[in-house]
């Protein structure tokens, strides 16, 4: 039988609402000028979170496997909107930020390709909506 995920999200006041996830208050609001309080990220952000967590996690896992050591890890994702409502990602672009001395760029390439073709799920998703790229900028 297929794992199944399930959230409940509670709105608290204004335009804030808050999930509990495991423990975890995960809360969203809007800006000001969107009439919120500006409590908390968008959940269109959030999407992007949710894309740099998963494949971030598959990178530092495939790297360990690899014997790889790398200092740090950081994954920036550009997002490019719609003009008119409904404003939805029109694509991404995520960029890996590796830090490291002598780190081997076809092992890097490798651990990304196999989280972005075979792990990430949340990149499996959103390729099937939205064109997807990236690129490693290696820091030493």
């Amino acid at each position: 039988m297929a794992e199944k995920h399930s959230i409940i999200t509670e709105w608290k006041e204004g335009m804030a609402f808050e999930t509990n996830i495991n423990g975890h208050i995960i809360r969203m609001d809007a800006p000001v000028e969107g009439g919120g309080t500006n409590s908390g990220p968008g959940p269109k952000k959030l999407q992007m979170v949710s894309l740099s967590g998963c494949t971030g996690m598959d990178i530092v896992s495939i790297l360990k496997k690899m014997r790889v050591e790398i200092e740090g890890l950081s994954i920036e994702v550009q997002g490019e909107l719609a003009d008119e409502h409904p404003r939805y990602y029109t694509s991404m672009h995520v960029i890996y930020h590796i830090k490291g001395k002598n780190l081997p760029l076809d092992k890097l390439e490798k651990a990304v390709k196999m989280s972005e073709d075979t792990y990430c799920g949340v990149r499996a998703l959103y390729s099937k909506a939205i064109p997807m790229t990236s690129e490693i900028r290696i820091e030493e």
